[in-house]
């Protein structure tokens, strides 16, 4: 079923702060998209972020009309579409002091087998949430915030950066460590599998698959990853897998051209086969042409092969960062949308389809961003400014995916048109007055 779900602001949270959303961004106010999810009952939830900053109003300002302000919100909507609840806290989380979650950097969302929803970022941290966004369950934070902050060993209670569900449970991760390519903080570099239950009173152990960098330094024992293991023992300093995905992609080739690489959001093809996304480094002055990888990458470690037909500087992820990766893992189909094309291949890594956006058909697919797959299939994008999610039914023959999204996008300028009917927005912001906000 298609489907255009407005990526709603709470009205009280609009109300407060007296936001005006008449003004352009530029004038020092935004809301941005991290991520959305699909629960296997057909709800969806979405996660993005609403902040003012205006240049010369202090922090701590009292006015709520001037003050800066930065909060993430939650949305869940029902299978049918409709707004049921949202979620506010501020950035920062627990260190503001009214928020239990607990905050990173590249934040994103997943849906646990029992419902939960977690929220990961990195370095590790995982906030357990109720399925109906009333509360936090449980957090996992390793409290490592490295160069910025000290560390202490033990102090912090580690999970995941990253979480996705294969079809049977299992939980598909990403663990950060210290000193990769020699940096001083501490950066996703571990892909692992979690066979156990994550609950509010027990956290499964992972076990580590591969890194990218394959000698982080600077490492002694109190950067060992207790609750990630390879061969029965604690990742960290020498002990993990080898060779890594940077050394296998590099070849023959030097491996100089991965350093300062970045891995993405692994995502599964099924219970054991994973795609692992990964991205050499990112210059000030343009980037498009640099290298990149979707390794395939197989629950024993091996890297089994790649998703092929991508070329480097015409299909580059690195115009406008479209660094997402999806997958269908029922079907055994992988997804990948950029300025360029929208992408999908069979489970044995061959390009299937390519749906070209300099043609007039797909030419609006540029301003959406590939969010996720629900775990039905559907394909679940964001525009990135009309702030609204187009979901799209998941084609059992890849071969139907340009007809599927064709269909997708003249639905959704129908629905659009209705929808600003029905909701007034206001320069494309959307906002609700009739839904549950919990703060969490």
């Amino acid at each position: 079923m298609i489907q255009t779900l407005p990526l709603a602001l709470p009205g009280t949270l609009v109300d407060h702060h007296r936001i005006d959303m008449t003004a352009l961004y530029s004038k020092g106010w935004g809301v941005h998209l991290f991520d959305v999810a699909g629960s296997p009952s057909g709800e969806v939830y979405a996660l993005y972020g609403v902040y003012r900053h205006t240049y010369g109003v202090a922090d701590e300002e009292q006015d709520p009309q001037k003050a800066n302000f930065g909060y993430r919100v939650i949305n869940r909507y029902s299978a049918g579409g409709e707004v049921l609840a949202s979620a506010v806290f501020r950035t920062g989380g627990a260190e503001k002091g009214d928020s239990a979650v607990a905050d990173g950097k590249d934040i994103s969302l997943c849906v646990l087998p029992d419902g939960v929803l977690a929220i990961t970022a990195t370095p590790d941290t995982t906030t357990l949430v109720a399925p109906d966004l009333s509360r936090v369950l449980a957090v996992y934070d390793s409290k490592d915030g490295r160069p910025f902050k000290g560390f202490t060993p033990g102090e912090g209670d580690a999970f995941a950066g990253s979480i996705s569900v294969t079809p049977s449970g299992r939980l598909l991760c990403t663990v950060a460590e210290y000193g990769v390519w020699r940096y001083g903080n501490v950066i996703n570099n571990l892909v692992g599998v979690a066979d156990g239950a994550l609950t509010a009173d027990a956290k499964p152990v992972i076990n580590v698959l591969a890194s990218l960098d394959p000698e982080p330094a600077h490492q002694s024992a109190v950067d060992l990853r207790p609750h990630a293991t390879y061969q029965g023992a604690p990742v960290g300093m020498a002990h993990r897998p080898r060779p890594s995905l940077t050394e296998l992609a590099a070849g023959e080739d030097s491996l100089l051209k991965w350093d300062g690489s970045r891995l993405g959001r692994p995502v599964a093809l099924s219970d054991s086969l994973f795609v692992v996304p990964f991205y050499a480094r990112t210059f000030r002055g343009g980037s498009r042409g640099q290298p990149f990888v979707f390794a395939l990458l197989d629950d024993q470690g091996e890297m089994t092969g790649r998703l092929h037909g991508l070329h480097e500087w015409r299909d580059s992820p690195f115009t406008g960062f479209c660094r997402n990766v999806a997958a269908d893992a029922h079907r055994g189909h992988a997804f990948h949308l950029n300025r360029y094309g929208l992408y999908a291949w069979n489970k044995a890594g061959v390009l299937r389809a390519k749906l070209d956006t300099g043609t007039k058909p797909f030419k609006p697919l540029t301003h959406f961003t590939l969010a996720a797959c629900a775990p039905n299939g559907d394909l679940l994008l964001v525009h990135n400014k009309q702030h609204l999610i187009l979901r799209i039914p998941a084609p059992d023959d890849l071969t139907r995916l340009a007809a599927t999204a064709e269909e997708a996008l003249r639905a959704y300028a129908r629905e659009r048109t209705t929808l600003k009917k029905q909701w007034g927005p206001v320069n494309w912001h959307w906002t609700t007055s009739s839904t549950p906000v919990h703060r969490i």
